[in-house]
């Protein structure tokens, strides 16, 4: 469900409706509802005080959204942070300038949240549910989503009335589609370097211990809720089976499906032209008895695109036609023409020249798929109600997994041992890794419920803790032999690259540089961005790269990405062409580089409204 909201949404909406709403299972912590205590704030925002849970809090929610990938755990809680700060100043200027949400539009909102749906309707049990869950009134709810509107409506009023002439466009793809001529020559990485001495390995290891560590790990016992597990116990008769299959055989069915024809005699909605377009259409259901349908599609139907093709319009299935269409179509069999049927666009002649008809899946057929629809749903309720269970049971015994185990009926398992960036089984969740890894876990306290997907909570505790440890130094002497020999031979390409690279400014030739180093000189002529027979560290040195003045060339050089060394001289700058290609996609263009405008103001319009707010941040 989650996961549901975060793809609908962008931007500071997405951040403030995953901290503002509190959807089933996001679970902030109860601690949230009594009140900090005596706790220091992380920061302070204006008068908003923000602790070390909310910013716990808000890095597991970026931590999810980022499940299975690799990430920076301290650079996620920064960011983390300064979302909090930037949010909090966005709303005080919000509730400054009166902004505010009708109470229609938030109805409407939550009415359509994917979450609290049931066949495509709102749920009003989901939605008690819900509010039951987070101990919200209507009220409250609605508050709360009244303030993620009205703060993502103050951002797309800034993005939003930013624009992009067509100028701009054309100086993009000037830059885009620009091309550069270069020589470069590449320095390889020496060969046949000395081995380090056991010596000079033990200095290098003495200096730098903290690089040779076995990593952090801990072992884990959990306890998991599956919707998955709860619908396995839903006892199923067949009489219920089969009540159900009923009420949902139309989603066990496949439509009829419609071949037709037909010929349209147009009007203007008045009168005398509806009455002129009737009476046509009557002569001409007369005139089918001498001509064939087809003949008279193509000489008389106002429908040019589809006259010539006998008026043929195609295969539609039951349900997608205008209704007094679809009811006429209906009472033909094939090859039957209807009396003048009336839509919006005229009146028709209606051919029927093909009919599959509905085909409903027997009950036997479908049965595995109902019982597993019938009991998902059945335990949808119970999952949330015993989610709950299991944050309150966890806060109620922060340091035992027992009784919410047997809350919830549930085993308690073990992991193997995992470190903060890698594991086996619920391990290779990185929500999971990092509620592990965090301060309070660390501590010997429960984990907060973990969202896995959108049908499985967890709750962990550490069962062991091994801090990192120094590697004895005979483990990694010969990693740290073969890293020696890497940087000596890195750094006499080094050497070598910023001799040539001195040589070529003071007025040698690239040949005759690479004569005298003994290695090949390479040219391109009309280096564009997307070459692919030139590495990507040489493309981006060089389309970073000054222009070069008449008669002297910008010297550069890049570490290549096998380690090698490349010396590069930009010879020249040829301005990017409009391409036909481009052409087409002017006006896409010129929305993303208004929306890039638009961002980049509205992070403008943060930093200055961060300038102005007294923001106090705890530096211990």
């Amino acid at each position: 469900m989650l996961t549901k909201i975060r793809e609908k949404s962008q931007g500071v909406f997405a951040w403030v409706i995953l901290l503002l709403i509190c959807v089933p299972f996001a679970l902030w912590g109860i601690q949230n509802y009594l009140g900090g205590g005596s706790e220091r704030p992380v920061v302070t925002v204006g008068d908003k005080e923000f602790f070390e849970r909310d910013v716990n809090n808000a890095y597991t929610q970026f931590a999810q959204s980022l499940s299975g990938m690799n990430f920076d755990e301290a650079l996620i809680k920064k960011q983390a942070l300064e979302k909090l700060i930037n949010d909090e100043v966005l709303w005080q200027y919000v509730q400054e300038k009166g902004l505010v949400i009708t109470n229609q539009t938030a109805r409407e909102l939550v009415q359509n949240l994917d979450f609290l749906q049931t066949d495509g309707k709102f749920d009003k049990t989901k939605y008690k549910s819900l509010l039951a869950t987070q101990r919200m009134t209507p009220a409250e709810f609605a508050a709360r989503i009244k303030k993620a509107l009205t703060m993502e409506q103050m951002q797309k009023t800034v993005i939003e009335s930013s624009f992009a002439a067509q100028a701009d466009v054309e100086r993009f793809f000037a830059i885009q589609n620009q091309t550069r001529d270069i020589e470069y020559i590449k320095i390889p990485l020496p060969k046949n370097i000395a081995e380090p001495t056991d010596d000079e390995a033990l200095a290098y290891y003495e200096q730098h211990k903290d690089q040779f560590q076995t990593p952090e790990k801990v072992k884990v016992e959990y306890v998991e809720l599956s919707l998955d597990n709860l619908a396995k116990q839903i006892d199923v008769t067949d009489e219920a089976l089969k009540a159900y299959y009923e009420d949902h055989k139309a989603e066990y069915s496949t439509p009829a499906r419609y071949r037709i024809s037909h010929i349209l005699f147009k009007f203007n909605k008045n009168k005398s032209e509806d009455k002129v377009a009737l009476e046509r259409a009557l002569k001409a259901k007369r005139a089918l008895q001498k001509k064939s349908f087809d003949e008279l599609a193509a000489e008389i139907s106002d429908d040019k695109l589809t006259a010539q093709k006998g008026g043929d319009l195609g295969y539609f299935s039951e349900g997608v036609m205008d209704k007094a269409f679809e009811e006429a179509v209906k009472s033909l069999k094939p090859g039957d023409v209807s009396k003048p049927v009336k839509s919006a666009f005229g009146y028709h002649l209606i051919k029927l020249t093909e009919m599959t008809p509905a085909k409903i899946k027997p009950f036997d057929e479908v049965k595995d798929e109902v019982l597993a629809r019938y009991r998902k749903e059945r335990a949808e309720n119970r999952f949330y109600e015993l989610g709950e269970l299991m944050a309150e049971v966890s806060y109620e015994n922060p340091d035992n997994l027992s009784p919410i185990a047997e809350e919830i009926g549930a085993e308690i398992k073990q992991t193997a041992w995992f470190t903060r960036q890698a594991g086996q089984g619920i391990a290779e969740q990185p929500a999971v890794r990092s509620a592990a890894f965090s301060e309070d876990v660390l501590k010997g306290n429960n984990s907060e419920p973990i969202e896995l997907g959108n049908d499985r909570l967890v709750v962990l505790r550490v069962l062991e803790h091994q801090p990192a440890q120094p590697e004895a130094f005979d483990a990694v002497k010969s990693t740290i032999k073969a890293q020696l020999q890497k940087d000596k031979a890195r750094k006499m390409a080094e050497e070598t690259a910023q001799q040539i690279r001195q040589a070529l400014s003071q007025g040698m030739t690239m040949a005759e540089v690479a004569d005298k180093y003994k290695l090949e000189p390479h040219t391109i002529t009309g280096l564009a961005r997307d070459n692919a027979e030139v590495s990507l560290p040489i493309k981006q040195v060089v389309f970073k790269a000054a222009k070069p003045l008449p008669g002297k060339p910008t010297i550069v050089t890049t570490t290549d990405v096998d380690g090698s060394q490349d010396v590069i001289s930009l010879n020249k700058v040829n301005p990017g062409k409009l391409s036909k290609e481009d052409k087409l996609k002017l006006k896409l263009a010129i929305r993303n580089i208004a929306k890039a405008y638009g961002d980049t103001e509205f992070n403008a319009f943060l930093k200055a409204l961060r300038e102005r707010t007294t923001i106090r941040q705890r530096t211990d």
